[in-house]
């Protein structure tokens, strides 16, 4: 969600990320917008953009709706812009399990080159909570645990993405006072999900934000996995590409291949 942009501003910042790619030597990248549906509870420490501030009733946010228009504007200024650069277009359906109506609205009417699908908030009671304050209340391990349930759910009950986002999600929000994490503990949890995703034909996010870890990958290609796509994840032209050449050489050591453009699937061999 980029609210608290304003469009000029992410046009220019878009158009930056162009330049990178260019200079480091990309053919192709994707602009993939957030599309969150889920009202979430804030809770004491939560921080959020002061142009949403508005969108808060009690201790509830409910997210904007994301601004095709405005996100599609800056995307063909891109294009127009490096006609050379092979520039996609991308959302990013947040529990899209849980609001099938409005996320089919969306990818109906976005006709978007690339489409993720993610968790960010589990429920909780009767409303959801973003994943990390939940580390408040629960142990490490039930979180990552809710988390992989929550997100076989969602493979379960909606079909219409092609990736599956940052299944490591939790990860990025680990407690520094809880024990290390440890994929291994989270084995067959993992496992669960990684069969159930490659039985409904999709590819898994290796999102280098915060390095998925090996293990995960070849459990992948173990349960079935047929491809695999990279995420850096930037938020900002320097980030672009971050880690890539780490995570295509994990890929490949994990029985992937490479296609014709980083953005695009990698196979199995």
């Amino acid at each position: 969600m980029h609210s608290e942009w304003s469009w000029d501003a992410l046009a220019g910042s878009m158009e930056r990320t162009c330049e990178r790619a260019v200079e480091i030597g990309l053919p192709s990248l994707a602009f993939t917008e957030h599309a969150d549906f889920t009202p979430w509870l804030l809770r004491e420490h939560d921080r959020i953009p002061d142009a949403w501030q508005a969108l808060v009733n009690g201790r509830v946010l409910t997210p904007p709706e994301i601004d095709l228009d405005g996100y599609l504007e800056c995307l063909h200024r891109c294009r127009d812009r490096f006609p050379d650069l092979r520039i996609l277009s991308g959302v990013e359906l947040s529990e899209p399990h849980r609001h099938g109506h409005r996320a089919g609205a969306l990818l109906a009417s976005g006709g978007f080159d690339r489409v993720l699908a993610s968790v960010h908030f589990l429920p909780v009671g009767s409303g959801s909570t973003e994943v990390s304050g939940l580390y408040r209340d629960q142990p490490a391990s039930a979180v990552v645990r809710g988390y992989l349930a929550e997100t076989l759910r969602m493979i379960e009950r909606f079909d219409d993405f092609e990736i599956l986002a940052h299944i490591d999600y939790p990860v990025r929000h680990w407690p520094a006072d809880a024990e290390p994490y440890d994929p291994v503990a989270f084995e067959d949890d993992y496992r669960v999900v990684l069969r159930a995703l490659a039985g409904a034909g999709k590819a898994l996010e290796i999102n280098t934000r915060v390095p998925l870890h090996p293990l995960v990958v070849r459990w992948w290609h173990e349960e079935g996995g047929q491809a695999v796509t990279f995420a850096s994840d930037a938020h900002d032209p320097p980030s672009l590409a971050r880690g890539f050449s780490e995570a295509s050489a994990m890929a490949e050591s994990c029985g992937f291949r490479p296609g014709a453009h980083l953005t695009d699937f990698w196979k199995r061999r």
